[in-house]
Parts: C-alpha cells; structure tokens; sequence
C-alpha cells in the first residue's frame, strides 16, 4: 500500500531528526593516552564539561595509574577533537631533596597539535601526577586584570 506524500515527507523528516541524535548521543567525551617505558593507557576525562563550560559531570573513577620512572619521558597522545580547542597539561613531581615542585606545558592552539612529551629536568626527578586540560567557555577578567580560561575537561594521570 502507498505511503501518502504528506506522510512520506514526515516520515523522512522523522528518520533524518532521528540520525542527528543517534549521531549526537553516539560521541563522548575523548579519551587520552599516556605512555611511558612502562606501558601505555588510556582515560576518559576526569571532569567533563558542555562547550559553555556551564554543566559538568565528574568522574573520580577515570583518574588513572601508570609508573613512569625517574628520567624516563612521558608520551602523551590526544584525540583531535580535544585538540580542535586549546590544551595544555599540568603536572607535579618530587626533586631529589623530597619537595614537590607544579609545572605546566605551554599552551598548545587549537589544532597546532595532537602530542606532548613530557621531560622532567633532572634525570632524578619522579613524577607524582599529570592532568591534560582542555579550555573552553568564554575567558573572564579577574580583580587583578589577569584573564581567566575555564578548562572543559581534564584528564588525570597518576603514578602512584
């Protein structure tokens, strides 16, 4: 039996609204990966947030164990569309006096890059943590006149 015009068009706009949100529901968030002499693994993020950096969802669970030993690098992989906005990565290590020392990468533009290796400056010096953290939102002017980027989403190494 045919299918009356009117209801074809409707049934064709139903199946194309239905396959733009299959599509959209079938992206999540990116995963990371992270390599060092020891091995290889990968992680969703940590913290996750919309494009407005307005509506968060945490997740503890997706931080993730590596060792890296003393002076070895670590390889950092992203997905390119992490990298389509910018990224950077944070990280903390032990000095071979026992103080703990933060640093970060610079920040990479969108679509400059899809990796990262991270050398510690000392061949003693042992990484504690390493966290790639993609900006989004709309920058903010702080009290000070230092502008303020909201980070979308994280991704959280530890070796420990």
């Amino acid at each position: 039996m045919p299918v009356p015009p009117r209801a074809s068009r409707l049934i064709g706009v139903a199946l194309v609204g239905g396959a733009l949100l299959t599509g959209c529901g079938q992206s999540g968030p990116p995963s990371v990966e992270f390599s060092s002499a020891a091995g290889t693994v990968s992680t969703g993020p940590a913290q996750y947030c919309d494009l407005a950096v307005t509506q968060c969802a945490n997740h503890p669970d997706a931080v993730i164990k590596l060792a890296v030993p003393p002076g070895a690098p670590l390889r950092i992989n992203v997905p390119t569309d992490l990298a389509a906005a910018p990224w950077h990565v944070v990280f903390s290590y032990r000095v071979a006096n026992g103080g703990s020392v933060d640093g970060r990468s610079p920040v990479f533009p969108p679509k400059e890059r899809t990796d990262y290796q991270l050398v510690l400056p000392d061949p003693a010096d042992q990484l504690l943590t390493a966290q790639v953290q993609q900006f989004g939102g709309n920058p903010s002017t702080g009290p000070d006149g230092e502008m303020s980027f909201p980070i979308r989403g994280s991704w959280v190494l530890a070796t420990s």
